[in-house]
């Protein structure tokens, strides 16, 4: 029996993303549900990140319709997204990861221990009074990771978070990411990394101008591609 409270699984009815003239996501039936990481490739501009942030609730839909287990609004504190480039406040490291749980309504009584436990999470509680911003960018990274699992989400949704890391940084994110995937976190992951994605993934969702052109488990869609353009994708081609 359903979880009446969770909002998972997420399902996109028909959905359609428009910006003026312009189509960002066509016409999108798909489900995420609890498991494995999900991640989501395709060439520059097939709508990534806009499908990203229609799973947060950030946007809405211009055509069709989301769900949030079974519900037309999501519950903002099940759900939690990072970006490329994260975002840090002029605080430490450790009020960083206390905003984001004040912001989310924790009572102050809780919030130091849960802020200790985030950061151990990702390796950062011995830097808990540094300044953020300070970080490197890999590290930087790590403390929104930190501060989005601090809320202990039921999805969390991810934006390219290495694009601009360096190889340790990468594994170090990767590693965090594949530790809260086991926790029972669901990942959805956009990534342009297809070492990452054979690393990482559970199950891919390929995209291509804003259509959902393939969605396989990981191992059919590097092996055994079922459209031609997902096949020239895996082989380095230009997909267009």
């Amino acid at each position: 029996m359903r979880d009446l409270s969770s909002d998972m699984p997420v399902t996109f009815e028909g959905v359609s993303l428009r910006a003026g003239e312009t189509t960002i996501l066509d016409r999108l039936n798909l489900s995420i549900t609890p498991g494995a990481p999900t991640l989501i490739v395709g060439p520059n501009g097939s709508g990534k990140t806009s499908l990203l942030r229609l799973c947060m609730g950030l946007v809405a839909p211009s055509e069709g319709r989301i769900r949030w287990g079974g519900r037309d609004t999501a519950s903002p504190g099940r759900l939690a997204m990072l970006f490329q480039r994260p975002v840090m406040l002029r605080r430490s490291v450790a009020d960083n990861v206390a905003y984001g749980l004040r912001h989310a309504g924790l009572p102050r009584r809780l919030r130091k221990a849960r802020v200790e436990e985030a950061l151990s999470r990702v390796g950062l509680l011995e830097l808990a009074g540094r300044p953020a911003r300070r970080l490197s960018g890999g590290e930087q990274q790590r403390v929104a990771l930190a501060r989005a699992l601090a809320r202990e989400p039921e999805l969390l949704l991810l934006d390219e978070p290495t694009a601009s890391l360096d190889p340790a940084a990468t594994r170090g994110v990767e590693e965090i990411v594949l530790m809260a995937a086991q926790s029972g976190i669901k990942i959805v992951m956009a990534s342009h990394d297809l070492g990452q994605v054979r690393r990482l993934a559970g199950d891919v969702m390929f995209m291509v101008r804003g259509r959902l052109c393939e969605r396989a488990r990981a191992a059919d869609f590097f092996d055994h591609p079922s459209t031609g353009e997902a096949a020239a994708f895996v082989n380095g081609e230009l997909v267009i």
